[in-house]
């Protein structure tokens, strides 16, 4: 009787195996392909959606978010979640730069589509490769809404030009990494993060984009993520660099 039960199993097992089998083998690699597709489109909503601020931030915001050029985003820290950063990617998004770098001008996350803004090690960054360089500068808990192009703390932001040849692209990039004090302003090209500060930032990304934005660090999340609400405030034509040697 025993015999009988396992011959009974075994053939059981065996059928569910070939079964299987059939089952994969009717799946054509164009099947396969189309699941592919499906699945990054649900995990691209749930990047979106983690990435998106908080209903009551643009609750908060909402009047702020009728004015024109205006946005309400959030930026997570590159050592969290970009999964060039990290070996277990486990927890990573698989947006490039893991939703550290925006674009004002794209309106993207995508590192590489022109970014103007970054979150590194709690700091704000701007300029990120080649020749492209910025400034940024705090102006403290100053109201967002009183930060306009003619205000006298976007001045020196709105009359600089932006570097025409490489040698001297990298020299203002060296310049701003290390800070420029400008009646009693000091410019840099990263700062930390203070929640509750507005921030003015000029960023040039050549054969991209050139803008100044104001933005203000509206709050900090638990994993470091920081909810920012930003206007711009103007953009300038497409910058172009004459490449050059640079000189030592």
């Amino acid at each position: 009787m025993k015999r009988i039960i396992n011959v009974a199993a075994f053939a059981a097992i065996a059928l569910s195996i070939l079964g299987t089998n059939a089952f994969a083998q009717s799946r054509t690699r164009e099947d396969v392909l189309n699941e592919i597709a499906s699945k990054r489109a649900e995990l691209q909503t749930l990047e979106d959606q983690f990435l998106a601020p908080a209903k009551e931030d643009r609750a908060a915001y909402a009047e702020f978010l009728r004015q024109p050029d205006t946005g309400l985003i959030r930026l997570l820290p590159r050592e969290v979640y970009d999964s060039w950063v990290l070996k277990d990617r486990r927890k990573t998004l698989t947006i490039r730069g893991g939703g550290a770098y925006y674009s004002f001008t794209r309106l993207t996350h995508e590192y590489g589509s022109g970014e103007d803004i970054g979150l590194e090690q709690g700091s704000l960054k701007v300029g990120f490769a080649g020749a492209n360089y910025g400034m940024l500068t705090n102006l403290g808990e100053v109201p967002l809404e009183e930060i306009v192009l003619e205000h006298p703390s976007v001045t020196f932001l709105a009359e600089h030009s932006a570097a025409t040849a490489e040698p001297q692209a990298r020299l203002e990039q060296r310049r701003f990494m290390t800070g420029a004090t400008i009646d009693n302003a000091v410019y840099k090209n990263a700062l930390p993060v203070v929640v509750g500060s507005t921030y003015l930032l000029r960023s040039i990304d050549y054969d991209a984009s050139d803008v100044i934005v104001v933005l203000r660090v509206v709050r900090k999340d638990d994993d470091g993520s920081v909810i920012i609400a930003w206007k711009l405030l103007k953009k300038y034509p497409k910058p172009e660099l004459a490449r050059g040697e640079t000189k030592p």
